[in-house]
């Protein structure tokens, strides 16, 4: 690894045990605690155990309300690591879990770490292909052997209409990173556009004006999708 590559998965590293840090000042960690030692007290080879085990090695505790992010990590075999942490959150979007917190982890490591945007392309196509399990939680799965459960999910095999729905959902993630990135990317340029340096206006202004129409773009592309969902539904009540 070259040395930004180094210093990004640092910056990543440090802002998720800042984010960690932040959570445990609002909750119990002793009710976490003992929740993870009745989980090392179940038969070996069951995802709970697994779970508790993966996290004395890696000198971690469970997040409070966040539990079922390190029943993934395990039932999915990735590592408590940053890069890992990026690809699950690549994985879980193409699984269907669209909530605020993993878009932006994954934007976040996406802008961070551009030598990995292949790896984290086939973690979305893997995702797009297994069994969704956004919704799992420990105290449902703690006691299922991790090996079959992870058999089950991988092998997952989808009928015609959900692969037609799962086309939809990736042009409507699509969208809103247009958005999200555009937006982004004009909040960025805007101070220099009042600069009195004609460098800072034009190498603002081409930018600036870049991210407005990558953000149009995917507004435009999110009212499509909804004048073409409004649509099916109107079919649909007519028969």
């Amino acid at each position: 690894m070259n040395i930004l590559q180094i210093i990004a998965r640092g910056i990543i590293k440090k802002s998720f045990n800042l984010s960690v840090w932040t959570i445990e000042q609002f909750h119990d960690t002793q009710v976490y605690e003992q929740k993870k030692r009745e989980l090392l007290n179940l038969p070996e080879g069951t995802l709970g155990q697994d779970i508790a085990k993966c996290l004395e090695e890696n000198k971690l505790r469970l997040v409070p309300n966040y539990e079922s992010h390190d029943l993934k990590h395990v039932l999915l075999d990735f590592k408590m690591t940053p890069v890992d942490e990026i690809r699950m959150q690549a994985f879980m979007l193409g699984n269907g879990n669209y909530s605020v917190p993993s878009i932006m982890i994954f934007i976040f490591g996406f802008m961070l770490l551009p030598d990995l945007w292949k790896t984290f392309y086939f973690d979305f196509k893997n995702g797009s292909k297994s069994k969704p399990i956004k919704t799992w939680t420990i105290e449902d799965y703690a006691h299922c052997q991790t090996l079959t459960l992870r058999e089950y999910v991988m092998n997952y095999s989808k009928s015609e209409s959900q692969k037609e729905f799962d086309m939809k959902t990736i042009l409507k993630i699509s969208s809103y990173l247009a958005v999200i990135l555009g937006t982004f990317g004009m909040i960025f340029c805007l101070p220099f556009l009042f600069s009195a340096n004609m460098f800072d206006l034009v190498g603002a202004g081409f930018p600036f004006v870049g991210g407005a129409i990558i953000a149009s773009g995917g507004l435009i592309s999110l009212s499509n999708l909804t004048k073409y969902q409004t649509k099916l539904q109107q079919k649909s009540s007519i028969r």
